[in-house]
């Protein structure tokens, strides 16, 4: 742990080195020891700061969803604005999962997500969320949709966001530029064509 990181508070801390861990060696293969070593503490603190390592993937998943919304959120502000069209709000938004790189940990707490329901609500909870803005952002392509469409438009978007911020595994043949743009061209053309 580099001397900025000990600087950070405990949660932060922990929330680091979990990632890392989680990531590395998978959620149920870390141990807390190996977690408290990582986070350069004892066992004992990081029981004072959760209660379990679900607790600590949960947290995960609030933080990321939370950073991940505010650049909806920005992105949106700029498509209100006028300085993004919607093609260039799908292209930022695509290169944005793709250059996320996590694929390791994001398929772990999506499986603890299916395991455990409290983590599988708090993800759940956290798409409805990103389902708001990927509604507005439909909306502003073809406002002419019917809730049918809107919500078909809206399951598709997300599924895309998914499947990009995990292509990685596959071995593509584009880059991560030449994918987003492709990709934003096809998604605003099919929005428009309906």
């Amino acid at each position: 742990m580099s001397a900025i990181e000990h600087k950070l508070p405990s949660k932060d801390r922990i929330l680091l080195a979990a990632r890392k861990l989680f990531g590395e060696n998978g959620f149920h293969r870390t141990s807390m020891s190996e977690l408290a070593a990582g986070a350069d503490m004892s066992v004992g603190l990081i029981y004072r700061s959760f209660k379990s390592k679900e607790e600590i993937i949960e947290a995960i998943v609030c933080a990321d969803f939370d950073r991940k919304l505010a650049e909806f959120e920005s992105l949106r502000q700029r498509l209100v604005d006028g300085e993004l069209t919607v093609r260039q709000t799908f292209e930022e938004l695509f290169q944005k999962t793709i250059e996320e790189n996590r694929e390791a940990l994001a398929f772990d707490i999506l499986a603890e997500g299916f395991r455990n329901g409290r983590v599988g609500r708090t993800i759940d909870e956290s798409c409805q969320r990103l389902r708001d803005y990927l509604r507005q952002f439909i909306r502003t392509a073809n406002g002419g949709l019917n809730n049918e469409e809107l919500e078909g438009a809206t399951e598709l978007a997300l599924c895309c966001l998914f499947g990009l911020g995990h292509r990685n595994i596959s071995k593509p043949r584009l880059g991560a530029v030449q994918t987003a743009r492709q990709s934003a061209r096809m998604v605003t053309a099919a929005l428009e064509g309906l």
